[in-house]
């Protein structure tokens, strides 16, 4: 299945997403089971995790990590 387009995301406290669809669905999704090893454990500093933006069908930070589409919608909890 096709995910729908992020048309915005927003940090949330103990590293959650509050994340906006085009389709006007809206979830949350879990960020804490990722932040590990070198490159996604930089998300773990408050302020490189501020840095989270909408990038097509997914969310990405500003040094290129991001989440695989499918588990962001699937993974996510309905608001």
């Amino acid at each position: 299945m096709l995910q729908p387009k992020v048309v915005s995301v927003k940090p949330l406290e103990n590293y959650m997403l509050l994340v906006e669809y085009v389709t006007g669905e809206k979830r949350v999704f879990d960020v804490k089971p990722y932040i590990s090893g070198e490159w996604f454990g930089e998300l773990e500093d408050i302020q490189v995790f501020g840095t989270v933006h909408p990038c097509g069908t997914t969310v990405e930070w500003t040094d290129g990590q991001d989440i695989a589409p499918h588990e962001l919608y699937d993974l996510s909890v309905p608001v």
